[in-house]
């Protein structure tokens, strides 16, 4: 689970609803003082949600770029059906290409965090000629490492017998409760708990399922003439660092290994992983 460093919003953004053909979606969006650069559109993780971008939004931004971080259907702050065929990959591509149509700028730089990964290179696969480049951060080839398949799967058969407040108390006693972390600020480990009860437990369910199947699709991928990007910390705990590796070879693609951060470089060390996205992007042209 990502934690945001921050929940404040800079100067240079604002919280809004993205109306597309596929309904609305909640965003943070942030401007450049003058024409932008270009546009990129991040998509979250698995539990995820817009806010695990908040601290790259002021860097990308003063750096020329227009930025939209989106919460996806059943996450957070956008609604979504309890109903887990909603939530089926292609459901969930549809979703992402409609966005970057919304959006109105032409071709958007896509970055997938994680489970956002792998819905991102989906929706390269599908319509390539929407997007300018794809970054994929801290998600793997395929399928999640066999010990996260495991965790998801206890998750899964949780949701299926108990409520949202009583599968976050189950996993509050497998992990140590954010307000003690000391690293984790109070009104950080409230959000954490907010973000939860707000997320869709069929979206949950019907993601899990799909990072614990996920096929691997690099070679179709690399076939796509787009410029690919792969970012991770220096270890993860959902795919292995050297698989992250062996898939940028695969590609094509610049790889960029965040120093001092693990499966979130973009909350971890957010000035050094929008460095890196700023000059991939910028390289782009």
């Amino acid at each position: 689970m990502s934690r945001p460093p921050t929940l404040t919003l800079p100067s240079c953004a604002r919280a809004r609803r993205l109306v597309t053909e596929r309904g609305e979606f909640a965003v943070h969006e942030a401007r450049p003082d003058g024409a932008p650069a270009g546009t990129a559109l991040l998509v979250p993780g698995f539990t995820g949600s817009k806010e695990d971008f908040i601290a790259l939004l002021e860097p990308l931004a003063a750096a020329g770029f227009q930025v939209v971080a989106v919460d996806g259907r059943g996450q957070h702050e956008t609604p979504g059906p309890y109903d887990e065929s909603a939530y089926a990959k292609g459901e969930l591509t549809q979703d992402v290409l409609a966005q970057a149509r919304a959006l109105d700028t032409g071709p958007v730089h896509l970055l997938g965090h994680s489970l956002g990964g792998l819905i991102a290179r989906a929706a390269v696969l599908r319509d390539p000629a929407a997007f300018r480049s794809l970054t994929v951060m801290s998600s793997g080839p395929a399928a999640i490492c066999a010990a996260q398949q495991a965790r998801v799967r206890m998750l899964i058969d949780a949701l299926g017998k108990l409520d949202m407040q009583a599968v976050w108390l189950a996993m509050r006693e497998l992990d140590p409760p954010e307000a003690e972390d000391a690293s984790t600020a109070p009104e950080i480990g409230a959000f954490l708990h907010r973000r939860w009860m707000n997320t869709v437990p069929q979206q949950l369910t019907a993601t899990g399922r799909q990072m614990s199947t996920e096929p691997d699709e690099v070679g179709e991928l690399a076939a796509v003439p787009l410029p690919k990007h792969v970012v991770s910390g220096v270890v993860d705990y959902v795919w292995p660092v050297r698989e992250m590796d062996t898939m940028a070879e695969r590609l094509g693609a610049r790889r960029t290994v965040v120093d001092g951060t693990e499966h979130s470089p973009n909350a971890e060390r957010p000035e050094e992983t929008a460095a890196a996205l700023v000059d991939f992007w910028r390289s782009t042209r």
